[in-house]
């Protein structure tokens, strides 16, 4: 019987390096945000429902959607997140499931979905179990900063934009604190793994 894990965290908590982990182990890791780029791209029915509601100022002079300038929007006016969810979220849903199901066709036992926005997405009904990636509220703020270059207004209105990290933390099946060194986060997944009966 196949388990399929959901996979969260919230922006630099150390999610995309456990997902890592994960691959270099063989695991089918189904990236929500991979498939959230693809899904918005020129001939995709979410990218003319973007454009046609944002307008052409988003596109990058390639056409593509600039995610840069539909981030700045988004990240600054709730209505319009709310939106560009509504096209977004259904379009990557389809996406992952078609997937999932390649995945447990194969046989696969261990089946990972990395959706960072699992909680405040409502998308607990698609897994089996969650693993939350946890780092304090300082070492959150820290690392955006660092990985992108951002003033701290800018990292703090994106870290606001999702639920506080210590909140998921109760709704988890399982939590990797990633304060320390990947090391330390490689052991603790290690143990979570096989605690779910997970064997190599």
């Amino acid at each position: 019987m196949a388990l399929v894990a959901g996979l969260t965290g919230g922006i630099a908590s150390g999610k995309s390096t456990v997902a890592n982990m994960l691959k270099e182990m063989g695991i089918t890791v189904i990236d929500a945000d991979a498939e959230a780029r693809a899904a918005v791209q020129r001939g995709e029915r979410a990218y003319t429902e973007i454009v046609d509601y944002f307008g052409t100022d988003i596109l990058a002079a390639d056409l593509e959607i600039d995610r840069g300038k539909l981030g700045t929007i988004i990240f600054n006016d709730e209505e319009k997140r709310l939106v560009l969810n509504r096209i977004v979220h259904p379009a990557v849903r389809e996406r992952m499931a078609v997937k999932r199901e390649k995945a447990l066709a194969n046989g696969e036992q261990l089946i990972v979905m990395d959706i960072p926005l699992l909680f405040e997405s409502k998308l607990t009904n698609l897994v089996d179990r969650v693993l939350l990636v946890y780092t304090d509220p300082d070492v959150q703020l820290a690392r955006l900063m660092k990985r992108n270059f951002f003033s701290e207004q800018e990292a703090l209105a994106r870290i606001h934009a999702q639920m506080p990290l210590k909140e998921k933390v109760n709704l988890a099946d399982a939590v990797i604190n990633n304060n320390g060194t990947i090391e330390e986060t490689r052991k603790q997944l290690m143990q979570i793994l096989k605690n779910w009966g997970y064997k190599k």
